[in-house]
C-alpha cells in the first residue's frame, strides 16, 4: 500500500473469503503474510462469517500485513458502524488497518429489504463520515443517512479508504475523493476503460490543503503518510494450480456471480452472447447454482478471471499491472487454497 516506503514494486493483496472459520482465517493470513503479501481484505457477505470478527483473528496471526474489509456497504451497516469496526480492526493491529467499502451487491441487499438508493452518494458521505470520525469529531449528518453527535470512544484512528468500484461515476468518484480504489475487474480492456475513468476523477481531485479546509480541518490534522498517494489496485478473481484445467474448473463459480451480476455493457464489451449471460443469471437469480455454473462458458472464464497454472497467471498479471498500482487477488484463489496463494505470490513475484 502507499506509505513513506512506497517503491515502483505493485502493491499485492489478497481477498480472504470467511466462508473459513475465523481460526482458518488467521491461518490462512499468516500464509498469506509469510508470502509476501502486502494486504489481506476480509469479503463481507452476509451468508459468511462476519468479516470483523475474522479481520480480528487475521491480526491476532500476522505482525506486518495490512488487513481490512474488502468490502463492506454502508446499507446493511450504519456508516457510523463501520467506522467503528474497521478502526477497532486498525486499533488490535497496531495500524495496519485499511477501509474497502463500496455501494454493495443489489441482489444480496434485495435479500434483506434494502434499498439500494444513491449508491455513490451514500458510500462517498458513509467514508467521509468516517473520516471525520478517526480524526476525533463528534458529527451531525443528515444525507443519505442520519447521525447525530456521534463519536469514536477510543484514540485517533488513520485508515486508508479504497473504495469497490466498477461503473464509471463510482470510479470516477473514487479518484477524485479516495485513497485508493478497488477495481472489479480481471480484464485489461475493463482495466484500460476504468484507469481513464479514474484519470478523469484524479483531474479533478482536490489539493490537499483545500480538502482539508472543505471538510474545517487545519492543516496537518490529517498527516498519515498512507494517505499521500492514490492507488488504483485490480480486484481480481484469481484461480491458480498446478493443472490448467483444474485451474479453470474452480473459476466456474465467481465467474457465474460475476456474469450474472454484470451490466449488459460491460457483456457486449467481452462479446459474450447476452442470451447465454442471462441464462447464467437466471440461473444464479433462482438459486439454482449448479446450473448457472455448467452455463459459464471458456470465454467467460477467459474476460472475468484469472485462471491456469503459475506460468499463465504470471503472464496475465503483467498485462493487467499495464494499467493498475497493483493486484488483489480474487476469490477463489485455487482448488487447494494454500497451494494458490503461493502459486499466485510466485506469479506476482515474476512480474515484480
Amino acid at each position: 500500500m502507499t506509505d513513506e516506503t512506497t517503491t515502483n514494486e505493485p502493491t499485492s493483496g489478497i481477498e480472504l473469503t470467511p466462508e473459513h472459520s475465523p481460526d482458518r482465517m488467521g491461518e490462512l493470513a499468516a500464509t498469506a503474510e509469510r508470502e509476501g503479501f502486502d494486504v489481506a481484505f476480509a469479503s463481507s457477505h452476509y451468508f459468511n462469517r462476519d468479516p470483523f470478527v475474522a479481520l480480528s483473528r487475521m491480526a491476532e496471526a500476522t505482525e506486518t500485513i495490512e488487513l481490512g474489509p474488502g468490502i463492506v456497504n454502508p446499507y446493511d451497516t450504519h456508516p457510523v458502524k463501520l467506522a467503528s469496526q474497521a478502526a477497532t480492526i486498525d486499533e488490535i493491529s497496531d495500524g495496519r488497518g485499511v477501509f474497502g467499502i463500496g455501494a454493495g451487491d443489489r441482489s444480496a441487499l434485495s435479500n434483506l429489504g434494502y434499498d439500494h438508493e444513491r449508491p455513490l452518494r451514500r458510500v462517498l458521505e458513509s467514508f467521509d463520515v468516517a473520516r471525520d470520525l478517526w480524526a476525533g469529531e463528534t458529527i451531525t449528518h443528515e444525507g443519505t443517512f442520519t447521525a447525530r453527535d456521534a463519536s469514536l470512544n477510543f484514540d485517533r484512528r488513520e485508515l486508508p479508504v479504497y473504495v469497490g468500484a466498477q461503473g464509471p461515476h463510482m470510479l470516477r468518484m473514487s479518484a477524485k475523493h479516495a485513497d485508493g480504489v478497488l477495481i472489479n475487474a480481471a480484464h485489461p480492456d475493463d482495466l484500460e476503460w476504468a484507469a481513464e475513468r479514474i484519470g478523469e476523477g484524479l483531474d479533478d481531485r482536490p489539493e490537499e490543503s483545500e480538502a482539508q479546509s472543505a471538510s474545517g480541518q487545519s492543516s496537518g490534522e490529517r498527516s498519515d503518510p498512507r494517505e499521500s498517494a492514490f492507488e488504483s489496485l485490480a480486484f481480481a478473481s484469481t484461480s491458480v494450480a498446478a493443472d490448467e484445467d483444474v485451474a479453470r474448473e474452480a473459476a466456474r463459480p465467481p465467474v457465474a456471480f460475476i456474469v450474472g451480476g454484470a451490466a449488459d455493457p460491460v457483456i457486449d464489451r467481452h462479446d459474450i452472447d447476452r442470451e447465454a449471460a442471462a441464462a447464467v443469471g437466471d440461473a444464479v437469480e433462482r438459486g439454482e447454482l449448479g446450473e448457472a455454473f455448467e452455463h459459464v462458458t471458456p470465454r467467460m472464464i477467459d474476460r472475468f478471471c484469472i485462471a491456469g497454472t503459475t506460468d499463465t497467471v504470471a503472464d496475465r498479471f503483467a498485462d493487467v499491472l499495464e494499467h493498475v498500482d497493483g493486484i488483489v487477488v480474487g476469490s477463489p484463489l485455487g482448488p487447494e487454497i494454500e497451494d494458490a496463494i503461493e502459486r499466485a505470490s510466485a506469479a506476482l513475484e515474476d512480474v515484480a
